[in-house]
């Protein structure tokens, strides 16, 4: 195994070397976005500059090579996630994309007046208003599985929630807000064990840059993720599905691509995956996605999982020593997330004063406005943290924090 060589990997990233108000960049909003590797930045450039062309639908040379780069990446992204087939791969815009495809295509299809939806009190509103905008259109009922104060799902009030009607389960592998790692082969094998087995979508937005992910092994139903999550470039993104569910949902979006054959009486559809990916897809994105996908191999998630996991057992306890801060979540498996509020302080405040010293963090209800409701506060800071993150950096923030907080008390 490789020795985890943080300083080759910090060499990688540009834009780390980079200053912020006079100060060396800290950067650590990357649950937001991750920053991009040298590697996918200059596969950018060399897709504009030698293959520029349109996919799927060219005979000449520029667009045969940019369609045999484009499978690439869906091949790689099967071996990423362990898919059986390359087809059950759908690239899409990203996360909220993919969500939606389900949302739209599944939930139009198999849900019904009456039926229900599980998803879970930590989720994105990405995971959220998609559901809620089908039960609008279709008389269906959302239900909701409680979280604790710690931030951990009720998995036995999860249980209890199923039903004769429950139609699909919903949840994160990760919360974005609190840093949750949910039992995600426990939850998917609950729902498969009812009477009629309930599928699942999993939202892996949090947890593709972190975490190595086996859908087979998880016997997940539906899997989503963005690429810009994963150092790789924006409005680019994976909907993992089953084979005979995707079959068995109409098309997304009518378009080029998507067809098999059109006349004025009627249309037939594409194939798998092609069904789902209609007109003019990212190109430039879905190429260069290759490249961060054999950026993250090469270091290889497990030895990133213990050095971020290291990293985030010293964050935690730095700031733990500083006067006023109370952590928003606080669960037993965590990943790379820290959410904390500063007594008497708005998280703002503290926000903007942190990026005067050159420290970038996140501030607000991170999209996840339910959990700011259910502890009571406005929103947190949110430092996340990524591969190329250091202790040193974690050092600047305690710094950096003590001193903001002198300033607003």
């Amino acid at each position: 195994m490789k020795a985890f060589d943080i300083q080759k990997i910090r060499a990688d990233f540009p834009i780390l070397q980079r200053e912020v108000n006079g100060k060396p960049l800290v950067y650590f909003d990357n649950g937001a976005t991750t920053q991009k590797p040298r590697q996918v930045i200059d596969a950018i450039s060399h897709y504009y500059s030698q293959m520029n062309s349109n996919v799927h639908r060219g005979v000449h040379y520029l667009s045969q090579i940019s369609t045999d780069a484009f499978e690439v990446t869906r091949r790689k992204l099967q071996d990423f996630i362990h898919a059986k087939h390359e087809h059950e791969v759908i690239i899409t815009k990203g996360t909220t994309e993919s969500i939606n495809i389900v949302a739209t295509c599944f939930g139009r299809t198999f849900i019904g007046e009456g039926d229900e939806i599980i998803i879970s009190a930590m989720e994105h509103h990405s995971n959220i208003v998609p559901w809620q905008m089908l039960c609008d259109e279709k008389g269906c009922v959302l239900k909701v599985i409680p979280m604790n104060e710690r931030g951990e799902l009720d998995q036995e009030a999860y249980k209890s929630l199923f039903s004769s009607k429950t139609k699909l389960v919903a949840f994160t592998y990760v919360s974005n807000a609190l840093g949750t790692i949910n039992p995600v082969k426990e939850m998917i094998d609950v729902a498969h064990s009812q009477a009629v087995s309930v599928p699942v979508l999993v939202d892996a937005a949090q947890a593709v840059q972190h975490i190595a992910l086996d859908v087979q092994a998880l016997d997940v139903d539906f899997l989503v993720f963005s690429g810009h999550k994963m150092y790789g470039p924006t409005g680019v993104g994976v909907l993992y599905g089953k084979e005979d569910l995707l079959n068995a949902m109409p098309p997304y979006q009518g378009g080029g691509d998507m067809i098999k054959e059109v006349t004025f009486a009627k249309t037939t559809y594409n194939e798998l995956p092609f069904k789902f990916e209609a007109g003019t897809p990212n190109i430039e994105a879905g190429i260069c996605l290759n490249e961060a996908i054999d950026y993250i191999n090469e270091i290889g998630l497990d030895q990133i999982k213990a050095y971020e996991d290291e990293l985030l057992a010293y964050a935690t306890a730095a700031l733990a020593e500083v006067e006023g801060v109370r952590f928003i979540g606080t669960a037993a498996e965590k990943s790379s997330v820290i959410s904390f509020v500063v007594d008497g302080t708005h998280p703002y405040d503290i926000g903007v004063l942190l990026d005067k010293m050159g420290i970038a963090v996140r501030t607000g209800h991170h999209c996840a406005q339910p959990i700011m409701e259910f502890y009571g506060i406005p929103g947190t800071v949110r430092a996340s943290l990524a591969m190329y993150n250091t202790k040193e950096e974690v050092d600047a923030l305690v710094v950096g924090l003590k001193r903001a907080i002198g300033m607003l008390l």
